[in-house]
């Protein structure tokens, strides 16, 4: 597993009010965005922005306060095979599966791991985004 994060996702009550927050202090959402979700091209990497409650189920966690913090890391990958990969490097090496791989409702594949101190990551296949040989992620604009 290379040295990188691909995507931040931030556990939101209102998506809506949160994307405001960040447009406010001058960021751009991608066309990517709507009302159940914000995505925003960072340096290398995306923020996104979607609902709390939707993101621990996506996460196969529960609420917040069982461990989960609103937050997952993503890494992201080029195939499904790449996810399953790195899914069972990181139950090798000591992380705790959260969620199998499987494919999720918005088209992609992905899976839930989480580190030894109970951090959420994503390892994710999505198809509509692109990866550069560093690793880095491109959002449509």
């Amino acid at each position: 597993m290379d040295q990188r994060i691909s995507a931040i996702t931030l556990g939101v009550a209102d998506v809506n009010r949160a994307r405001a927050f960040y447009e406010k202090l001058g960021w751009t959402a991608t066309s990517a965005s709507d009302e159940n979700a914000a995505f925003f091209q960072m340096n290398g990497c995306a923020l996104c922005l979607f609902p709390t409650k939707e993101l621990a189920k996506d996460a196969g966690v529960d609420r917040p306060g069982s461990g989960f913090d609103n937050v997952t890391i993503s890494y992201n990958v080029g195939t499904q095979a790449q996810v399953k990969q790195v899914l069972a490097k990181a139950k090798k090496a000591g992380g705790t599966i959260l969620r199998d791989a499987g494919p999720v409702f918005w088209g992609g594949f992905t899976a839930y791991f989480a580190d030894p101190d109970g951090h959420a990551w994503e390892v994710a296949y999505n198809p509509f985004w692109k990866i550069n040989a560093k690793g880095n992620i491109k959002l449509p604009k």
